[in-house]
């Protein structure tokens, strides 16, 4: 082990990457940048796949998602988040997870509820353990002609 190195604590290192989930759904509830550029890494390596777009950087993440897309149009937002389970290889992580959105239009006032799941990638870094990729989704179809 290298001088300063902290040792891999997988149980610890899980435990982090579960709360830094719970503070990811948190940043999306209150479309907060700040907190979220707490869990995010700030770098232009970053990446955010979305029904709507792929974001490319921390700066397109909080510009285009957090802030067009999550504070611009609503004015409420709830995500709640439930099987997460989180996988450690050294100084990577991924976790993987669904949720239930609601969320109320600013345009309108009308609300929006969908489902879907998640997969998130996260590197470790003197700061702890930072986000770097998300990829989300609806929930999978099963119908013919559905998938393709």
């Amino acid at each position: 082990m290298k001088k300063n190195e902290k040792p891999l604590t997988v149980d610890g290192d899980i435990t982090e990457i579960k709360d830094t989930v719970d503070k990811y759904a948190q940043s999306i509830d209150y479309a907060d940048t700040n907190l979220a550029s707490q869990i995010w890494s700030n770098g232009d390596d970053v990446s955010f796949i979305h029904p709507r777009g792929h974001e490319h950087g921390w700066e397109q993440v909080k510009t285009n998602f957090y802030e067009e897309m999550m504070r611009d149009r609503f004015s409420e937002r709830k995500l709640n988040v439930h099987e997460v389970v989180v996988h450690v290889l050294k100084d990577a992580a991924w976790s993987e997870f669904y949720w239930d959105f609601t969320a109320k239009l600013r345009s309108d006032g009308s609300t929006l509820a969908t489902k879907g799941r998640e997969s998130q990638v996260y590197r470790k870094s003197e700061r702890g353990w930072k986000l770097v990729h998300v990829h989300y989704s609806g929930m999978p179809v099963s119908g013919e002609r559905q998938g393709f």
